[in-house]
């Protein structure tokens, strides 16, 4: 079944009583499906609470501006609006602090305020935060080895490799990313992280990781030396939590809720998928509402607000630019787990599949905030029209 806009008449899935149209356990993050089951992760695989603790909300005033009429253009490159943008890349929120003040705010599909939405890969920025905070305490010393905090994985890919090649992805571990196919390692990431059981079709001899750490023990090999190239590979943030993990004595949710969710002011308690064995999936498995994805875009423009280390954000915006970053940010780069978009405003970028994006524009002074259930893993067209039309609303609102 093909997916549907947010202007489409939607297909009745997971309605009535008993639903008559159930989403199905091997196919929930993909179209149509991914449309009701990004917003519903909670009833479809096993999760852990990220606290918000007891203390006060960052209240975010209001300084609102209609840009439902703004003109940008479509994927193909086209006139339309900003409302006409947000429709045909299948968003689900989209919100805009200009100040610290939301600006705009916008919900489809049935989000709310309140709805918890998948974040995929801006889920390793939440992860790498939580490092340099840790980093900036001396807990973690980015300049150790992997081995120093794992020394289970001196036979494995990343022996010889630092923290810091985890956090920029530039270590030499082969792991292929190919995410439509099954067999693949991040198609293996699916079923040791307990999104999906085994492929119904699967050879019946192949040996398929019962959890993330058994995944991450088995990778043995690598392509290239340590720290000579970037390379987008999602395991590395899984690594990068269990050295987390290692250094603290506690798990990744109690790390995300007490050393940032709850000193964020964040308006409701996030989750994060887990695995059999309880690791909560630090590299696409955290789920967040749309204000609370600002609120945490927001302290990374704060330069940390005094909860993550000012030198950690300047650090991560010197990421060392090349080619080869990205295909739909021709001058992009990565570094502590952040996107950097380009060289001269250095603007950091969460990023994730299926069209999930904070955007934090220091010059401008604005987050912006998408959350989308696109068709595909990943669309170029959709990246770069996104993109162009954040950059006229910061103009707009100049």
């Amino acid at each position: 079944m093909s997916s549907y806009r947010n202007s489409d008449a939607p297909p009745p899935i997971m309605q009535g009583s008993p639903p008559a149209m159930k989403v199905p356990k091997a196919q929930w993050d993909m179209p149509p499906w991914n449309r009701w089951a990004f917003q519903h992760v909670r009833e479809i695989v096993t999760t852990a609470e990220v606290w918000r603790g007891e203390g006060p909300v960052r209240e975010l005033l209001r300084a609102e501006t209609d840009l439902d009429g703004l003109a940008v253009v479509d994927s193909g490159g086209k006139p339309t609006t900003l409302s006409g943008l947000l429709d045909e890349t299948y968003t689900d929120g989209f919100l805009v602090l200009k100040d610290g003040k939301i600006a705009y705010e916008r919900y489809f599909n049935g989000m709310t305020p309140r709805t918890l939405h998948l974040s995929q890969s801006v889920a390793k920025s939440v992860t790498g935060t939580v490092c340099g905070i840790l980093a900036g305490r001396g807990i973690v010393d980015p300049k150790k080895l992997v081995t120093d905090y794992l020394p289970e994985l001196a036979t494995t890919g990343w022996k010889g490799a630092t923290v810091q090649q985890v956090l920029d992805m530039t270590t030499g571990v082969r792991f292929s990313e190919a995410y439509t196919d099954p067999y693949s390692d991040i198609g293996q990431v699916d079923v040791a992280g307990g999104w999906k059981p085994v492929p119904a079709d699967a050879d019946p001899s192949f040996h398929w990781p019962r959890h993330m750490f058994e995944l991450i023990q088995r990778l043995t090999e690598t392509t290239r030396p340590h720290g000579a190239a970037f390379e987008y590979r999602s395991i590395e943030t899984d690594v990068l939590a269990f050295i987390m993990e290692r250094a603290t004595g506690r798990r990744l949710p109690q790390l995300v809720s007490e050393e940032l969710w709850q000193k964020i002011g964040a308006e409701e308690s996030a989750c994060f998928t887990v695995d059999s064995a309880g690791y909560a999936i630090a590299d696409g498995g955290f789920n967040a509402t749309l204000r609370d994805y600002a609120r945490f875009g927001q302290t990374i423009l704060e330069d940390g607000a005094d909860i993550v280390p000012a030198g950690w954000i300047a650090e991560t915006r010197r990421g060392m630019h090349g080619p080869n970053f990205s295909t739909s940010m021709p001058e992009a780069s990565y570094r502590n787990q952040f996107w950097i978009e380009d060289p001269r405003s250095r603007t950091l970028m969460c990023r994730g599949v299926f069209g999930q994006l904070i955007h934090i524009n220091f010059d401008a002074g604005m987050v912006t905030v998408k959350l989308s259930t696109w068709p595909d893993f990943t669309s170029v067209p959709y990246s770069v029209a996104t993109l162009k039309a954040v950059h006229t609303i910061a103009a707009a609102l100049a």
